[in-house]
C-alpha cells in the first residue's frame, strides 16, 4: 500500500517522541505541567507551573530529581531549574521560524505520562498577557491537542527542533506558545545563569499623550529614588521612545534586576535624565493597568 499523508504524520509524530521524549519532564509531584531540557543541568518551564522555589522534576524513564529555581522571568512566565539532567540531552532549537500553515508536533510530560499529538499553525506574530498581566509578543497559535498539563512542553518542527514553548492555552482546543527567537533564547541563557527579570516596577501611576504623565509616585520606589516626581513626563527610558503605557511595560519587562535604567523626562519645560536602580524593587504587584 502506498503511503498516504496520515502515514506520514503517524511517522512524524513516532519519530519525534523517540527523539525527544528522553528530555521532556513533568514538573510538580503529580505533573502539573511539562518542561524540557535547554542544557545539561537546567530545566524550562512557565513559571506558573512552580508553587515554591523547588519542585520534583519527573523524566521518562521514571527518574525523579528536584530542582531548584535558577532563574526567573514571572513576567514573561519563564523560569529556569537547576536540576541533575542525567543522560538526558539537551533539545535543540530550530534556526528557522514557522508561520501559519506549518506542521508542528508537541511532546509534553503532564501528569507523568508522555503525550505527543500533532497540528498545524494557524497565527504567527500573537499577543496575550501573561499572569502578571503584562503582554507577550511573538507567539504562535497553534492546534496541537494539549492535555491537562501541556504547559512549559515544547512545540517541534518536522526535524525534532524546538519552534516554540506552550503557554497559553485558548478556547475551542488552541494552543499559544512562546516562539522561539533569538530574543527568547537569549532570554533563557539568561535565567540559566541565575539572571531574574519581571519584577522591575518604577513604582509611579501615569496618565499618557505624547509621553507617560506621572500621576502618583510610590514612597520609597525605584522612581522617587531615581528623583522622579509627580507631573514629571516621561519620555524615554531605557532603548525606547514612550508614547503609550505598553511601551514602558516592554522596556521593563526586558530589563534585569542588577543593571540600571536610564529614564527621560520633562520638568518644567527642562529635560532630565536620572538613572534608576532596582536593586531592592517593592514585592507587590502595581494595583492597576497605569501603573509600572
Amino acid at each position: 500500500m502506498s503511503s498516504t499523508i496520515f502515514d506520514d504524520l503517524a511517522t512524524l509524530v513516532r519519530s519525534t517522541v523517540k527523539r525527544t521524549s528522553p528530555s521532556v519532564v513533568a514538573i510538580g509531584r503529580h505533573g502539573r505541567g511539562s518542561g524540557f531540557v535547554v542544557s545539561p543541568g537546567r530545566i524550562v518551564t512557565n513559571a506558573h507551573n512552580l508553587r515554591d522555589r523547588t519542585t520534583s522534576v519527573h523524566f521518562a524513564d521514571g527518574r525523579s530529581a528536584q530542582g531548584t529555581l535558577t532563574g526567573s522571568d514571572l513576567d514573561g512566565d519563564l523560569v529556569v531549574l537547576d536540576v541533575d539532567t542525567g543522560d538526558a540531552p539537551a533539545l535543540e532549537w530550530a534556526d528557522d521560524t514557522v508561520d501559519t500553515g506549518d506542521v508542528v508536533v508537541t511532546v509534553a510530560a503532564g501528569r507523568r505520562q508522555v503525550r505527543a499529538a500533532w497540528g498545524q499553525v494557524t497565527a504567527a506574530g500573537r499577543e496575550f498577557r501573561g499572569p502578571r498581566g503584562r503582554r507577550i509578543g511573538g507567539a504562535i497559535e497553534h492546534t496541537a491537542p494539549a492535555a491537562s498539563g501541556s504547559s512549559g512542553a515544547p512545540v517541534l518542527d518536522r526535524d525534532g527542533d524546538v519552534v516554540g514553548i506552550n503557554t497559553h492555552r485558548l478556547e475551542h482546543g488552541f494552543y499559544l506558545a512562546r516562539a522561539t527567537s533569538v530574543a527568547l533564547r537569549k532570554r533563557i541563557d539568561a535565567l540559566s545563569a541565575g539572571r531574574s527579570f519581571g519584577r522591575v516596577r518604577l513604582g509611579v501611576a501615569f496618565g499618557h499623550g505624547g509621553g507617560l504623565v506621572v500621576r502618583s509616585v510610590a514612597e520609597d520606589s525605584p522612581a522617587a529614588a531615581a528623583g522622579i516626581a509627580t507631573g514629571d513626563l516621561l519620555v524615554r527610558a531605557g532603548p525606547r521612545d514612550l508614547a503609550t503605557p505598553e511601551d514602558l511595560f516592554a522596556v521593563l519587562g526586558e530589563h534585569p534586576l542588577d543593571e540600571e535604567l536610564a529614564v527621560r523626562f520633562v520638568r518644567n519645560g527642562e529635560l532630565t535624565t536620572v538613572t534608576v536602580s532596582f536593586a531592592d524593587p517593592p514585592a507587590g504587584d502595581a494595583a492597576e493597568s497605569g501603573s509600572a
